[in-house]
């Protein structure tokens, strides 16, 4: 089975998972040398570990089963995606309203702003313009269809 297959079949095995738990969904699937498969879920109401470490035990149960890696030979990450992943599902973005991202164009253009809205054509970041010390800027609107973000990453803002 090639890694494709194994990404499929993985893919497959955790949606069969998370079916029980509406509010579940999976973002991503990684095989990284040496056998070790990352797995990203998340949850629209936020993932805690408890969970997390439920669905990771019954994953790998269901891998060792399966003989999906040859003679047992691999480690298993489940985990939330973190700030360092950037969105990837429309999902994502939905639970991610009201905070803040860098948006990076597919021409290059970067845009910080927080995140006001999202259709399956497009997002609106909010960015704020010309802050004085003391003062709020100017506060500018962006519509960016989806079709032109090359990435989104979520940012904390203090």
């Amino acid at each position: 089975m090639n890694e494709a297959q194994q990404i499929k079949a993985l893919g497959q095995i955790v949606a069969d998972l998370l079916e029980t738990d509406p509010g579940f969904f999976l973002v991503e699937i990684k095989i990284l040398p040496g056998n070790s498969v990352k797995v990203f879920i998340d949850a629209d109401q936020g993932a805690s570990i408890d969970q997390l470490v439920k669905y990771n035990r019954s994953l790998y149960k269901l891998m060792e089963e399966k003989g999906l890696f040859p003679g047992g030979n691999f480690s298993l990450e489940v985990s939330s995606p973190g700030l360092e992943e950037p969105l990837k599902l429309h999902r994502q973005y939905l639970k991610n309203i009201g905070r803040y991202a860098e948006v990076l164009k597919k021409d290059g253009v970067k845009i910080e702003g927080k995140l006001l809205n999202v259709s399956e054509e497009n997002i609106v970041l909010e960015e704020e313009k010309n802050k004085k010390p003391g003062k709020k800027g100017e506060l500018v609107q962006h519509v960016i269809p989806m079709e032109n973000i090359k990435t989104t990453r979520l940012q904390v803002k203090f």
